[in-house]
């Protein structure tokens, strides 16, 4: 598996998880339409443009704790 390939079972275990499902609630109340656009790109295989739409959410305070939670 190339870096750029998605393992479904991970996104999906990640998605489960507590922090998961707090970080994908911080995005839908932050900005639902970025969180649907990155849905979109990354469905169609562009993964760096998804994560460019969310970069501004995940990079505040609240969005760098959830995702070292996750990296946990």
């Amino acid at each position: 598996m190339d870096k750029n390939s998605v393992d479904l079972q991970e996104v999906m275990r990640i998605a489960k998880s507590p922090a998961g499902q707090q970080l994908i609630a911080m995005l839908k109340e932050k900005d639902p339409t970025a969180l649907q656009q990155a849905a979109k790109q990354a469905s169609h295989g562009n993964y760096a443009q998804a994560m460019d739409r969310l970069k501004d959410i995940l990079s505040s305070p609240e969005g760098q704790r959830l995702l070292k939670d996750l990296g946990r």
